[in-house]
């Protein structure tokens, strides 16, 4: 299994002109390659493909030259993340007939990139990034009718993935409409109905808040007793239900700490608090729970799995000791699974 980081903790939350401006793509791939625990080493990354690191509409040549520089660092391209939020490329998955065309488009973009990559070597494995692009609000008003817009709109973007030999990975995050809950996320890639080609991404962090029934109360599966605790057993008992719910559909996934809260920065709604690897207050067994979701990953086509440490704040991202730490429990994730 390789071990991959996130390029967009430098991006995601990030504004210019505020104590947390967006940190380089070269900078971000410099603290990557600069990692190291008893003499391992990531062996790629994962891209954000919008501005400032990627231009959705760089010329072939200029994406070549992106992919020259992270293959000098000894990085391999894993999975990319298409700009289907409005503002950038795409707009609401469940919006006008507008709106959906520009969330296509940006699938279409992220294709057209990935071919480039792929055509070039530095990309042999991943997949492409999605999400509903709509916030909860929206999408809460009706709810199946939300699912089966949504479903519409992934299910031709997959089709325009297949296309290109790619596969679309839906991020299952409370901040986003239809994908809310772990039961609609579920629900939704049900009515999409392409697996292989439209599944999940479990990120550690956000599927913890799901169990929890952050922004869907009545899905909640794990209950905290008296002083807001609950036991092991419970907790066991939660998470099996939520991994063989999901595990099946899952086909990328994202290492994380989570301490049970949310958190929003710049513009990201609030979602799982993404915690250090080492988080005191961190509720995961990281390389156990990460086991879980991994199990039969090969045979999902899982080649590759990746640290997300979405809105960490700047002066932590700029620790190489924090890229360390994040090398060192993904290595223990490595193990779990061997």
């Amino acid at each position: 299994m390789k071990l991959h980081n996130a390029m967009w903790p430098g991006l995601v939350g990030k504004e210019p002109g505020t104590d947390h401006p967006p940190i380089s793509l070269d900078r971000m791939l410099e603290l990557t390659a600069k990692a190291s625990v008893d003499g391992q080493k990531f062996d790629g990354v994962d891209l954000f493909l919008f501005h400032p690191h990627t231009d959705p509409d760089a010329s072939e040549s200029d994406l070549r030259k992106m992919a020259d520089k992270i293959a000098a660092k000894n990085l391999a391209v894993g999975s990319l993340v298409a700009p289907v939020w409005p503002g950038t490329v795409g707009d609401s998955a469940m919006g006008s007939v507008e709106q959906r065309a520009k969330f296509i488009d940006a699938v279409r973009k992220a294709c057209r990139i990935a071919r480039i990559l792929n055509e070039h070597g530095v990309r042999k494995y991943g997949v492409i990034r999605i999400d509903s692009a709509t916030g909860t609000k929206a999408a809460a008003k009706n709810e199946k009718k939300a699912i089966k817009e949504i479903a519409a709109t992934f299910r031709e973007a997959g089709m325009v993935a297949a296309g290109h030999g790619e596969r679309l990975a839906a991020e299952g995050e409370v901040c986003w409409g239809g994908m809310h809950s772990w039961k609609s996320m579920v629900s939704l890639l049900e009515a999409v109905d392409m697996p292989g080609t439209v599944g999940f991404q479990a990120d550690l962090a956000h599927t913890y808040l799901y169990m929890l029934g952050v922004n869907s109360p009545k899905t909640a599966i794990l209950k905290k007793g008296k002083g807001g605790k609950y036991s092991q057993k419970d907790f066991d008992k939660a998470y099996t239900k939520l991994t063989d719910a999901l595990r099946p559909w899952t086909i990328d996934f994202h290492v994380a700490q989570n301490d049970g809260t949310v958190h929003g920065t710049g513009s990201h709604d609030k979602t799982g608090r993404h915690c250090p690897a080492d988080d005191p207050n961190g509720k995961l067994d990281i390389p156990a729970c990460s086991k879980r979701w991994l199990e039969g990953a090969a045979g999902r086509g899982i080649r590759h799995i990746c640290w997300d440490g979405c809105m960490f704040p700047n002066a932590l991202l700029e620790k190489q000791e924090t890229w360390n730490t994040v090398l060192r429990a993904m290595i223990s994730v490595k193990k779990a699974i061997a």
